[in-house]
């Protein structure tokens, strides 16, 4: 069901589960809720889960102005604390993490703890000339992504952006038809993403201050692209007190590909 935020932006949310502790589930660019089917129903036999399609995706209408991070935590903190839910447990993946992050650092009082997989901050490793050469193949990639996407082809963009940038060659073809639909359809949201000019920044001070009094666990793929190995280290050197798993045989959507073993971690995490 819809639910206007602080911000005037209607957001689609479902909650599952009836008692236990409340975790909010951030997906990432270009999908929308159904990006945890596989994981929200487990979560939900214990726990209060949300699920909501973040501006711009699917059912939550986007803006006609250019939207922000900062948009998006604010309205995740809306909808925890108009849903009851606040403080909760905040599991993030992809682009979902940076506005997890965000919200860890702009209203801590509504994070319990907070869970990460692979947020796309490539600035953090801008200034390392081992990342130097992957950075500028994704500049490359997301410049014909974009390039795709203002000549209205959504579907051709969101193939480039999965083979290149997210998953790996080969990858599209092994994506359910109606899930590429949706990832089509959201298409322009992630051009507005990439333009807000503050998108890629973080305020690590901030977030060692969180981490330094609440859980953070920091996760990655062995199998995803190098440079998320390289954001999550240096998210990591700035967090010292978060945890940090490499999970093994996994990529960019764990969630997705490897719903048990992802399951594990995250119960294990929230359980302590």
């Amino acid at each position: 069901m819809p639910l206007a935020t602080a911000n005037g932006t209607e957001l689609f949310y479902e909650i599952s589960g009836t008692s236990g502790d409340p975790v909010a589930l951030v997906h990432g660019s270009w999908v929308d809720h159904h990006d945890w089917d596989t994981v929200a129903p487990l979560l939900a036999r214990s726990r209060r889960v949300l699920a909501y399609d973040r501006r711009g995706h699917s059912r939550s209408p986007r803006p006609a102005t250019q939207g922000s991070v900062r948009e998006d935590a604010d309205d995740l903190a809306a909808l925890l604390e108009r849903l009851g839910l606040a403080p909760a447990h905040v599991v993030a993946s992809s682009f979902g993490g940076i506005v997890a992050l965000r919200l860890a650092v702009t209203r801590p009082d509504v994070v319990r703890s907070l869970a990460v997989h692979e947020p796309p901050l490539f600035s953090l490793v801008a200034g390392d000339p081992a990342a130097a050469g992957a950075l500028t193949e994704l500049q490359k990639h997301a410049v014909a992504v974009l390039g795709l996407i203002g000549e209205g082809d959504g579907r051709a963009a969101a193939e480039l952006f999965v083979e290149t940038i997210a998953l790996g060659p080969g990858s599209w073809a092994m994506i359910p038809e109606t899930v590429r639909a949706v990832v089509a359809a959201n298409a322009k949201t992630f051009e507005d993403e990439v333009q807000d000019p503050e998108w890629t920044n973080v305020d690590l001070a901030g977030a060692a201050s969180f981490s330094r009094s609440r859980p953070v666990l920091i996760s990655q793929g062995d199998r995803s692209p190098p440079l998320f190995a390289a954001v999550a280290a240096r998210l990591a050197m700035a967090m010292p007190q978060a945890r940090r798993a490499v999970l093994a045989g996994m990529g960019h959507a764990p969630h997705l590909t490897h719903p048990a073993e992802y399951l594990r971690l995250l119960e294990e995490f929230l359980g302590r």
